[in-house]
């Protein structure tokens, strides 16, 4: 949404900027970070929120607006907890809410901040595996090396604003890179059958800064 201050974003070779706000709304998703709200919203009604681009300015939800609704709750496991309020929920229940908003809106892709973090090993598998179910182009951005080649088709690996690599994880995700990126000294195996690398961490380099 912010102007770049070097380059252009596009979409399907349209700047950004030319897209129609409430185009881009129901054609883009994103999940953030963090989520809270001073409103003790239910899960459902949270949910509904993603409807809003689809919808005039004070106009009553549709069915094909509560179908969305209900298919994304199911999709990420939340039916039982529709009408749970926020505060009772914990962080992974919660990053499950902001997917099935995103969901509501039926975008074509989905962007990710971090959508692991504050979350223990189970929650982060489970929402990964979850994302990669979805049949959505779905950008996320990961610190976690290892989570990142298990979960994801193409990778783009940044240092100081700039892409350092990108492509396929197996190709991407090297001991060189890892020392060089991150000054980090690993071995990296592919014990998988699809060939997805495995890092283990060694140890920092003494010549990184």
């Amino acid at each position: 949404v912010l102007t770049p201050d070097t380059g252009v974003v596009t979409l399907d070779g349209d700047p950004l900027g030319t897209v129609p706000r409430r185009a881009l709304a129901r054609r883009v998703a994103v999940v953030e970070q963090h989520a809270d709200t001073q409103v003790d919203l239910t899960v459902a009604d949270a949910v509904r929120l993603g409807r809003v681009p689809h919808r005039r300015a004070w106009s009553p939800g549709t069915a094909a607006d509560e179908e969305a609704v209900r298919s994304a709750l199911a999709r990420t496991g939340l039916t039982d907890r529709a009408h749970r309020t926020w505060r009772t929920l914990s962080g992974g229940e919660r990053q499950r809410v902001q997917i099935a908003r995103a969901l509501a809106q039926e975008p074509r892709e989905l962007l990710l901040d971090e959508p692991t973090n504050h979350l223990d090993i189970q929650h982060q598998l489970d929402l990964l595996d979850l994302v990669g179910g979805l049949r959505l182009t779905c950008v996320v951005a990961l610190h976690d090396l290892n989570l990142a080649a298990m979960h994801c088709d193409h990778l783009v690996v940044l240092r100081a604003g700039g892409v350092v690599a990108a492509g396929p994880p197996r190709d991407v995700l090297t001991a060189r890179l890892v020392a060089d990126v991150y000054g980090v000294r690993a071995t990296v195996t592919h014990p998988d059958p699809d060939g997805r690398p495995h890092i283990r961490f060694l140890g920092t380099t003494s010549t990184h800064h």
